[in-house]
């Protein structure tokens, strides 16, 4: 006996906007993303700037900051589940009464845990990019600059800077779109909880599709969700190469 299909329209894609459960999932990944990328691009501007000053164990410390990005999400979520909910409780409860109780399980904390573990993955990786960024800089026009007089905050404000455009750029987008589809350490670290205080996007989508087999509205949902790391990845591309004409 063969199945009756109904042609349904948009009516999946009125389902999705006018679901409250899928703009609070929306709401809380903007805020995850807005916090996770001001902050792994300041610590990794940060750390690139530090590793090409010229000290010692540079090469050393670079490998060390970049080997949590080697570290697969699930894995990096439950090392991070152990030291939120075990050791930094116990420090808590020792030297810093902030520390004792979990972040885990307060609704009004689990997400910057989230926000912390992936500022840790990422950091390592996108200060390898603005390290590039440092080392392209033309040696001879700070050479020049510091005989005229400039001191390091100059140098870099008037010279590092705007050579390093496109390292701000490339750092800034992958942050923005990795941050949209995170769903690994959101898995592993919080599962969405507590309360749904940390559904990011992805998970919803995963969960309204699979786990509560709405499939054609999942489908919507997964396609809005394409559209803006489509939109994200399209604007890197053309100020990219924009860019690369003016340079």
């Amino acid at each position: 006996m063969s199945k009756i299909y109904a042609f349904v329209g948009i009516k999946n894609y009125i389902t999705l906007f006018t679901s409250q459960a899928f703009w609070t999932s929306f709401t809380v990944t903007l805020k995850y993303v807005f916090a996770m990328v001001i902050l792994t691009n300041v610590i990794a501007f940060f750390l690139a700037y530090i590793l090409t000053s010229g000290i010692k164990g540079e090469s050393f410390f670079r490998a060390g900051f970049f080997s949590s990005n080697l570290i697969g999400g699930i894995v990096l979520g439950l090392i991070w589940n152990f030291i939120f909910s075990e050791v930094f409780v116990y420090i808590g409860k020792n030297f810093i009464p902030f520390l004792s109780k979990s972040w885990l399980g307060d609704p009004t904390k689990a997400l910057w845990a989230l926000v912390l573990t992936t500022v840790w993955q990422y950091s390592g990786y996108m200060m390898i990019i603005y390290i590039a960024g440092f080392i392209s800089v033309p040696k001879d026009v700070l050479e020049a600059a510091s005989i005229d007089g400039a001191g390091e905050f100059v140098k870099l404000k008037n010279i590092t800077l705007p050579f390093m455009v496109p390292s701000f750029v490339v750092c800034i987008f992958l942050t923005f779109q990795r941050g949209f589809i995170v769903y690994d350490i959101n898995l592993s670290l919080t599962q969405g909880g507590p309360f749904k205080s940390t559904e990011l996007i992805s998970m919803h989508v995963y969960e309204k599709a699979f786990l509560a087999q709405q499939y054609g509205v999942g489908q919507a949902e997964a396609f809005f969700l394409f559209i803006i790391v489509a939109i994200v990845t399209l604007s890197q591309v053309y100020l990219g190469k924009r860019l690369e004409m003016e340079l």
